[in-house]
């Protein structure tokens, strides 16, 4: 018998379950297929962070989306709260990305004067903010309305009151393939099933491409492995979340800190250098000498998707019809989930996507021609 949904969903991270979550508040009928478990891959290894300005430097569009995405946590939150019954551990700490050199301070002036919610202070208010931090910087970008967020329960959350509201998620089912008749896509086929459907969307972040090759489609990306290790202490020894290039400083609760995160392009490989870490932990310990009397808990590494234009890629497949891509978030996936989710609906109602998510450009231009 064949099975038929409204909307296929291929990937069950952060993405795929705030798409489906929407989705299914728009009454659609909707299946997500993941070839492992819900948040199993880049989705649970994140650190959580809705940090707006730790990367979207010199793109005004893309900055406005991710404070948009940002904004919407606090009622996305409370509604999944009364759906699912979770937690998701959001805290609204703000975040201090520190300036080392005269570059980094004139970069971090600039993106204070395009930002609504960020200003520029300089170290001795940094100091009077965070008085356990290394001194050595030349002031620092502020984001108070920046916070954080349990990247794994986000991503439960989200799946479960996906499912609550009527959606079916199949773990352990990947996608081997698509159906496919004269341009149009109308459903997937796993192992052992085949599902039919007027629409499907490709979220399968850093496996997105290999999931598209199967239908003739090359996008743009890579993968790059991210380490992180945890921490206990005795106390907080800072309220904020820290930022700088190659290192950051995420306070959690219950006096975990998270540190992150290396980078490793263009591997699959999800195991735990020793370097990687090594090196994590003596800049983390530069920044927060406290560190050195922290009690290990664990270290992880998750891949996560980039584009070579570090754009998200959300939006139609050119030539193809109900086929279509959201995926590319790189760094930023939890932080852009809501507003990924709505767009992603808003398309599968038949909008266009005409808001402050522009992605850089035409999305043609993330497709390898």
């Amino acid at each position: 018998m064949n099975k038929y949904y409204d909307v296929i969903i291929v990937g069950a991270g952060v993405i795929g379950c705030s798409i489906a979550y929407q989705l299914t508040k728009r009454k659609k009928k909707v299946l997500v297929l993941d070839k492992g478990k819900i948040g199993g891959k880049a989705s649970s290894a994140a650190a959580g962070m809705l940090g707006v300005h730790t990367e979207f430097d010199g793109d005004e569009d893309l900055l406005k989306a991710a404070t948009k995405s940002r904004d919407m946590f606090p009622a996305l939150l409370q509604e999944l709260n009364e759906i699912s019954g979770m937690d998701v551990e959001f805290i609204q700490n703000g975040m201090l990305k520190l300036a080392f050199t005269e570059s980094d301070q004139r970069a971090l002036r600039m993106l204070s004067a395009v930002s609504k919610d960020a200003e520029w202070i300089p170290e001795e208010e940094v100091s009077r903010l965070e008085p356990r931090l290394s001194i050595r910087n030349m002031g620092a970008l502020y984001a108070g309305k920046d916070g954080n967020v349990s990247a794994r329960k986000l991503t439960l959350s989200l799946s479960s009151s996906a499912v609550r509201l009527g959606a079916e998620i199949k773990e352990f089912s990947p996608v081997l393939g698509f159906l496919q008749d004269r341009g149009k896509c109308h459903g997937v086929r796993t192992q052992h099933e085949t599902y039919h459907s007027s629409e499907v969307i490709v979220a399968g972040g850093a496996w997105s491409r290999a999931i598209l090759s199967t239908a003739g489609v090359d996008i743009s990306g890579y993968p790059v492995k991210g380490e992180c290790f945890s921490v206990m202490l005795e106390s907080p020894p800072i309220k904020r979340t820290i930022f700088t290039e190659g290192c950051y400083l995420v306070p959690k609760q219950g006096n975990h800190l998270l540190v992150g995160a290396t980078e490793h392009p263009y591997t699959f490989d999800e195991s735990v250098t020793l370097g990687g870490i090594s090196r994590l932990m003596n800049k983390a310990i530069e920044l927060l000498p406290d560190l050195a009397y922290g009690h290990w808990e664990k270290a992880w590494a998750g891949v996560r998707p980039k584009t070579e234009r570090t754009h998200p890629l959300i939006g139609r497949v050119p030539g193809w019809e109900g086929l279509s891509v959201a995926s590319g978030h790189y760094r930023n996936g939890i932080l852009l989930s809501p507003l990924t989710g709505i767009l992603m609906a808003d398309l599968m109602d038949g909008n266009e996507i005409t808001s402050l998510f522009r992605l850089g450009g035409k999305n043609e231009r993330m497709f390898e021609k």
